[in-house]
């Protein structure tokens, strides 16, 4: 027995051994880790297929790995463009929204005004005939002088109206006295007296009021919606430290090296990484909830601030049917836009609220339930550190980036000063003041370049609409349907003031 005893305890021995040394090479392999590797393009000669020792990495944790030094190197690149990515979907998408509000907003204005000229060229052509032919071109004038403003933005809007008024007042004096003949001159000296003879009543200042108030709040609305998209385009192009990229490639690629392929990084672990990588974007976000609720005290004054009906009331029975049609178009355009104000409520704390949205991600973290089964850049177990604030002052305790903080980035700087010219414009815009538009391209820039093109020549990228407050009934939901009657309301004063003068004189 003992002769036989020794040989079977050998065999017994090697048996096991052979056994757990399968095991161990199983364990060890980094089949799985290779297969995801090449699947992004890399080249398979790169990764081991089983495990190595680590000494030569840089970032990851060192010992037993996956990974080589050109898998490390490789990793540390794509991790940076991953980072890229996620950071641009999010501002493309809000950048989208306001491109679009932009397109229709844009697009509903200068409809706006062809549809008011043609409809007024109509009804005095039907009305005087040859006799408004004959002056047609002083309506001509007003309209494109309406359309420079709100396209170009240098034009004097008070001016050019006293000017309307004073050439009118020149035609419509030479018609009620065809029997004189007037010079130059002494037409010129009535012109200089028309606000103190007031032959138009209380209109002119009314009207000025009126239009004032309409066109500034249109243009600053819409030059708002262009400076929101080019501050979100300038700003979504993120270069990551050498700080940051490192610590994006120890979330994102280092758990691969373990052989971790599956387990995702811890979410407060993804959130420390993300407010250190956006600390710049992070000091946006005071500015621009300033912004943002300008535009909404904006859009506020656009849905109608001066009743529709208080327009229409003196209104000749002529022309009734004329400005009731164009009410109705206007609100079948406005029921077609989107809502603009729900955007614009959604889109404050954006900046603040970027870290944890790309964090949310699940090409990024993994979610918020799942604590102790996640990556915390040394292995798969709870991460412990506490989450530090947005901003670049709070990122000196970042327990993951290091990030200098006596540094703040010009680009955010001067988007931060863009964002708080274009608010104090639209302030003043609320206010019913009118808005100096001449350096609007080089505030939205800091570069003198605006939006990338000249206004006027730009592609329609940004739309319009306002949503009903709650508990308005029906009628006033209709009356009150986004930024057109309103904007109309303005518009109409002004042909139908026009139509009431040259009735009365011209009859």
């Amino acid at each position: 027995m003992a002769r036989f005893g020794l040989p079977a305890l050998l065999c017994t021995l090697a048996v096991l051994s052979a056994a757990l040394l399968a095991a161990e090479l199983k364990s060890k392999s980094c089949s799985e880790v290779r297969r995801l590797y090449v699947s992004k393009g890399f080249n398979k000669n790169d990764a081991p297929l089983h495990e190595i020792n680590g000494d030569h990495l840089k970032i990851c944790p060192q010992g037993s790995t996956c990974c080589s030094q050109e898998m490390e190197e490789k990793y540390s690149l794509q991790s940076k463009d991953d980072f890229k990515s996620v950071v641009s979907e999010q501002c493309n998408h809000l950048q989208a929204v306001f491109a679009s509000r932009y397109k229709k907003f844009d697009e509903f204005f200068k409809e706006l005004l062809e549809n008011a000229e043609k409809s007024l060229n109509d009804m005095f052509v039907k009305t005087y005939g040859h006799l408004y032919m004959q002056n047609s071109e002083l309506f001509k004038d007003l309209f494109v002088e309406l359309k420079r403003y709100y396209v170009v933005g240098n034009v004097n809007l008070e001016e050019m109206l006293n000017d309307f008024w004073a050439r009118l007042l020149e035609r419509m004096f030479r018609l009620v006295n065809s029997q004189y003949h007037f010079t130059d001159e002494y037409l010129e000296c009535v012109s200089k007296y028309t606000e103190q003879l007031k032959p138009f009543g209380d209109v002119p200042r009314k009207l000025k009021l009126q239009v004032t108030r309409a066109f500034v709040a249109a243009r600053t609305f819409a030059q708002g919606l262009a400076v929101a998209g080019d501050v979100v385009s300038k700003v979504s192009v993120v270069n990551p430290t050498a700080q940051c990229t490192h610590a994006l490639l120890k979330m994102i690629y280092c758990s691969h090296c373990r052989g971790l392929v599956t387990v995702k990084p811890c979410y407060n672990y993804c959130s420390n990484i993300m407010r250190g990588c956006l600390a710049n974007q992070g000091d946006l976000d005071f500015e621009w909830n300033n912004f943002i609720d300008a535009m909404l005290m904006v859009a506020e004054r656009l849905e109608g601030p001066f009743n529709i009906e208080s327009v229409m009331d003196p209104i000749d029975v002529k022309i009734s049917d004329a400005i009731m049609n164009m009410q109705d178009n206007s609100v079948q355009v406005s029921q077609k836009v989107t809502d603009v104000k729900e955007k614009l409520k959604q889109a404050k704390k954006f900046w603040s609220s970027l870290p944890s949205n790309v964090c949310n991600d699940e090409r990024m973290a993994a979610g918020n339930g799942n604590e102790d089964d996640c990556w915390n850049g040394k292995g798969k177990s709870r991460y412990l550190f506490a989450v530090t604030g947005n901003g670049l002052a709070n990122q000196g305790n970042n327990p993951e980036v290091q990030v200098d903080t006596s540094k703040p980035d010009i680009l955010i700087l001067r988007q931060i000063m863009a964002l708080r010219v274009m608010t104090s414009k639209m302030k003043n815009a609320y206010n019913g003041n009118d808005v100096d538009f001449f350096d609007i391209s080089d505030e939205s820039s800091g570069e003198g370049s605006g939006s990338g093109c000249e206004y006027q020549q730009c592609p329609s990228e940004f739309d319009y609409n306002a949503t009903d407050h709650a508990g308005k009934s029906a009628n006033e939901k209709a009356d009150s349907a986004g930024v057109r009657p309103g904007a109309q309301a303005y518009l109409l004063t002004v042909f139908c003031i026009l139509f009431l003068v040259m009735q009365r004189e011209w009859r």
